[in-house]
């Protein structure tokens, strides 16, 4: 049974990332301390495997998280030119998404999150990887920034299957259209 891939990441409203410095601390609603979304810990338990690029790793390990891998107990591939020693669920691969996906595709597990950066995100894109794509439009508008779809080289369809909206996050969710 094909595992799913899915696309969850927030941009700002006009299609960033991060900030032109790599900077993500505008990632939040209108409300600081609203705690109502259950959308990142359902993610959670329907993964068991998180894909992301060095940068994206860089900044989680050395910035976001540093006194505790946030996805402990979900094997992680980093995909990086610069090959580190594995670490307990993180591998590092030197690899195209075409390779890792079909390694991936034929060990049995639950979905697959893409989980960034731009780079990665465009790569799987590109090749036409992603089912599902969960994005979170953030209340702000950065001016300048990490795109999240740059280098897209082709038109991709999708069929909107659901958006709500909290905190004044818009959560969309796409999957793949038949429409070509």
């Amino acid at each position: 049974m094909k595992r799913n891939v899915i696309l969850y990441i927030a941009m700002s409203l006009d299609g960033y990332l991060a900030d032109k410095y790599g900077g993500v601390d505008w990632l939040k609603g209108e409300n600081d301390d609203y705690t109502d979304d259950t959308s990142y810990q359902e993610l959670l338990d329907e993964i068991d495997t998180v894909i992301m690029g060095y940068s994206t790793y860089n900044q989680v390990a050395n910035e976001l998280s540093p006194d505790s891998w946030p996805y402990t107990g979900k094997k992680t591939y980093v995909l990086s030119h610069q090959m580190m020693d594995n670490k307990e669920d993180i591998e590092f691969v030197n690899e195209s998404v075409i390779q890792l996906y079909t390694n991936l595709q034929i060990k049995k597990g639950k979905s697959i999150w893409v989980c960034g950066g731009s780079s990665v995100v465009s790569q799987f894109i590109n090749e036409d990887l992603i089912d599902e794509y969960r994005i979170f439009i953030i209340p702000t508008i950065l001016g300048d920034g990490i795109s999240l779809f740059s280098n897209i080289q082709q038109k991709t369809n999708l069929s909107c299957k659901s958006v709500t909206m909290s905190n004044g996050i818009i959560r969309c969710v796409y999957s793949k259209s038949e429409l070509k």
